[in-house]
């Protein structure tokens, strides 16, 4: 990436200004470097860790839909909420006493609901503050503007010098107020794209035959006087001079990059830009052509090289895709791709390369949003976003993005046009969303009208789901015998069709615990090892996690506390890296019991308080569900009589105090077990031989039974 270069007396004042003021926007023309300035802010005050809870960047320019604006938020901050909340609301509650700095980038297409949203968090979080960057204020109440100007000529000279090293294998020109160099940064106005776009061309042209060929088109645009040039439209000549300075392959690929919202890498663009005018064969030549003269900009990351264009470029690219009339066509094979990537990445979650699946549709998820967003504007098509809403479930449920799964699934559900068996993919799917955020009234709606419309279209695969995933309600609304004879069922019908994928896997799991809580649990241990070495074949680990889950509760029931525990830090392990609070906070539930059952109540308060602490980002605290919330409360009773009431709350507000990360990493054994145990000591004092805390558990499976509200065993 290339070094941020001048503006010392410029980031001296935005970081003076940020320090008097809650909300400071960053306004200019385009190409005069806000982003790039913000960010050094943000960068530097980051280093020097002047906010406790950090800085956070908000990347907004490939984002059209308003509606999506909290969900970016909520991205940004590294949130996982499983809940029916908004997630406005959300924010509001995480915010709310935090110190952080929210970075926010090309907000221009959303000014309106972005300041709406931004003027609610300030309010309602007295902590934060916010460094926007955009070609315009926000208008809020106490915003200070800080209006960016082109750099000044050494500034100017210097970017200059600087890039045109990086293309001419260190060499740079020769600089000085009276140079070339100088006079093409005065007709450049010291506009930082624009320079950048210039610096690319000196691998091959001198600044003298740059800047006759740069003053050929300022006169030819304005008539000879450059003199009244507004900034704006330097910017734009420049772009313009650049794109004519392009081969004809060069134009080409320049206007069809402009259909990728955010990055994309070479596979996408060698399917989706290709033709009898760009062979492949071509395609990376000349996209490294394009990153040489600074239109494309390379980005490299834990997936791999990955490439972006400006959003100045990038809109100038689409002006000339429309002009040219191939906007449909090339938007048609953007969408194309990317429901092929979500098909493959379907597939992949049920293999060795889940992990990897999950981490391609993390990268690519602004052009899946835009492929929907195309869809939807076609009632000819809103079956096509019907099967990609639906067929992202893996990410939506696996991944921690329920909320912004029901957003689209309720997107492309209330849509008119046409339909076909995607419909009922994305009502069953919609179903399971709403059973995981604990709102029945809406799954049980999503999945009687799934099961009623594939009963009609004779869809068994689309019946299946809907009753497994009913059966799933039942599960979680304690109505155990309901839920057995549901997902059997369920299952029944997955074999006739010879369905197997990690649905299924998950519906076995699924009733492995609802036969457990009848108190079958040898039945529920037999599936669950079943289930995992399915797995293991498959190379899946997410289902996996949920059948070890199981595994380590018979465990511990069985009286071996030391492989529930081993059993319960896999299962966390994968839940967290997978962002499932849902298997993250029931494995944290479930160690806490074990623990205080080898001898460490101090823990064992600890991991119940961290457990509190994420319950609101899920739901309702273990579903609401008595079967579910057993083993919280035998965990509690005995960690309460083991440390006395004031020792148990105050070991449990300190882990309730600890953020998610760091409860995981402790509960993964990165805690210090001297301090553990010295904390326990004053607590197991004059106690005499006890009976092992769980051979009273062994006695009768542990359940629980809606009645007067108490726990029966």
């Amino acid at each position: 990436m290339n070094l941020f270069v001048g503006r010392e007396r410029e980031l001296t004042r935005l970081d003076r200004l940020l320090s008097d003021a809650r909300m400071v926007t960053v306004t200019g023309v385009g190409g005069v470097g806000k982003t790039r300035i913000a960010l050094r802010t943000a960068a530097v005050a980051a280093e020097q860790e002047r906010y406790c809870d950090g800085v956070r960047l908000v990347e907004l320019s490939s984002l059209n839909d308003p509606a999506l604006l909290d969900h970016a938020v909520v991205e940004a901050l590294g949130l996982t909420d499983h809940t029916a909340r908004a997630p406005r609301r959300l924010l509001l509650d995480h915010l709310a006493e935090r110190e952080l700095l929210l970075v926010v980038d090309g907000f221009e297409q959303l000014v309106e609901g972005c300041a709406e949203l931004l003027r609610e968090l300030l309010r309602g979080c007295p902590r934060l503050r916010v460094l926007a960057a955009g070609r315009l204020p926000l208008r809020i109440e106490g915003e200070r503007v800080f209006t960016l100007a082109p750099m000044d000529e050494d500034d100017a000279l210097l970017l200059l010098a600087e890039r045109a090293a990086e293309v001419r294998g260190g060499e740079r020109p020769d600089g000085g107020r009276g140079s070339a160099a100088a006079e093409l940064c005065r007709r450049l106005d010291g506009i930082p794209l624009a320079l950048e776009l210039a610096a690319g061309r000196l691998g091959t042209l001198s600044v003298e035959q740059l800047l006759r060929r740069l003053d050929d088109r300022f006169r030819l645009l304005t008539g000879g006087g450059r003199g009244a040039l507004p900034r704006h439209q330097t910017l734009r000549t420049t772009i313009g001079w650049s794109h004519e300075l392009c081969t004809g392959a060069q134009r080409l690929l320049w206007a069809r990059l402009s259909v990728f919202a955010g990055s994309f890498d070479l596979e996408a663009v060698e399917y989706i830009c290709v033709g009898p005018d760009l062979p492949q064969h071509e395609v990376l030549d000349v996209l490294g052509e394009l990153l040489d003269q600074s239109v494309v900009v390379r980005e490299d990351g834990p997936g791999g090289i990955r490439y972006r264009l400006l959003d100045t470029v990038r809109e100038y690219g689409a002006e000339w895709l429309t002009a040219a009339g191939d906007a449909e066509r090339l938007h048609r094979r953007h969408r194309d791709w990317y429901l092929g990537l979500a098909t493959w990445c379907e597939l992949d979650w049920f293999s060795p390369r889940q992990a990897e699946a999950a981490a391609r549709v993390e990268g690519e998820l602004p052009n899946l949003r835009a492929a929907m967003e195309f869809s939807l504007g076609s009632s000819d098509d809103v079956h096509l976003a019907q099967y990609l809403a639906a067929t992202l479930w893996f990410y939506w449920t696996g991944c921690g993005r329920l909320a912004e799964g029901r957003h689209w699934l309720g997107q492309v559900l209330d849509a008119e046009g046409e339909h076909d068996g995607s419909r009922l993919k994305a009502l069953w799917v919609l179903g399971y969303v709403a059973v995981l955020q604990g709102d029945a009234v809406a799954a049980i709606a999503a999945l009687q009208e799934c099961r009623e419309a594939a009963e009609l279209r004779g869809d068994p695969v689309a019946v299946a789901y809907a009753v497994h995933r009913t059966g799933c309600l039942a599960l979680v609304t304690d109505d155990m015998p309901r839920a057995e004879e549901l997902i059997r069922s369920a299952l029944a019908g997955y074999e006739e069709v010879g369905e197997l994928n990690g649905n299924v896997l998950m519906g076995r799991v699924e009733m492995a615990m609802a036969v457990g809580f009848r108190g079958r649990l040898e039945e529920a241990v037999q599936v669950c090892e079943q289930v995992v070495e399915v797995c293991e074949e498959h190379g899946e680990r997410w289902v996996r996690a949920y059948a070890l889950y199981v595994l380590a509760y018979a465990a511990w029931y069985g009286g071996d506390p030391e492989r529930a525990r081993t059993l319960l830090r896999e299962t966390l392990a994968i839940s967290h890296a997978f962002h499932d609070l849902v298997g993250t906070v029931l494995t944290l539930e479930l160690l806490a019991l074990v623990e205080v059952d080898t001898g460490d109540p101090v823990e064992a308060a600890v991991l119940q308080g961290a457990a509190e602490r994420i319950w609101p980002s899920v739901g309702l605290p273990l579903f609401g569900s008595a079967y579910f919330y057993a083993a919280h409360v035998l965990c509690e009773e005995r960690t309460r009589e083991r440390l006395g009431d004031p020792a148990y709350e105050e070991h449990r507000r300190r882990g309730a105090a600890t953020a998610p990360e760091e409860a995981v990493a402790r509960a993964l054994g990165g805690r210090q077990q001297a301090d553990a145990a010295a904390e326990l000591a004053p607590a197991r004092e004059g106690r005499g031989p006890e009976e092992p805390a769980h051979a009273e558990a062994r006695r009768l499976p542990l359940r629980a039974e809606r009645g007067d509200g108490g726990l029966k065993r």
